[in-house]
């Protein structure tokens, strides 16, 4: 098993704000820059979008841990199974931090492959938190 680490984020808002927006799929999707994603389709707790690099995904949030924890796996169409965890530590007023962390089960072989694209998938995960307002979709 893989274990992959974004950097840690820097955002300007209360952890219960940016928690109540990441944890619904409708809003996730502001996350993920435009160029990156393709045929995006959400229903709020799950999710499916193909992204360059390394292919189809589909998501489910299997864990909800207000303010600070989501937990996220892979769907059963996915090619590779992995769980994807987004911590938010609130740290002062309006100031949280956010990492996101995910585990991949591939060969050794695949893993070599789709390490780095999942490395930037996590790490442009973080920078758009880092530039969005949080207000909710729906």
């Amino acid at each position: 098993m893989s274990k992959i680490e974004s950097k840690i984020g820097v955002v300007p808002q209360p952890a219960e704000k940016i928690f109540k927006y990441i944890s619904n799929f409708d809003n996730f999707k502001s996350l993920i820059p435009e160029d990156k994603v393709k045929d995006f389709v959400s229903n709020g707790d799950t999710c499916r979008f193909t992204v360059d690099g390394i292919g189809k995904a589909g998501l489910k949030i299997i864990e909800r841990n207000p303010p600070n924890l989501i937990k996220i796996s892979s769907d059963e169409q996915t090619s590779f199974d992995f769980l994807l965890w987004i911590q938010i530590k609130e740290v002062a007023e309006n100031d949280s931090r956010l990492k996101i962390t995910t585990e991949v089960q591939l060969n050794p072989m695949m893993a070599t492959m789709v390490k780095k694209p999942l490395k930037n998938f996590v790490d442009t995960l973080v920078e758009q938190a880092e530039k969005i307002s949080f207000e909710e979709n729906s």
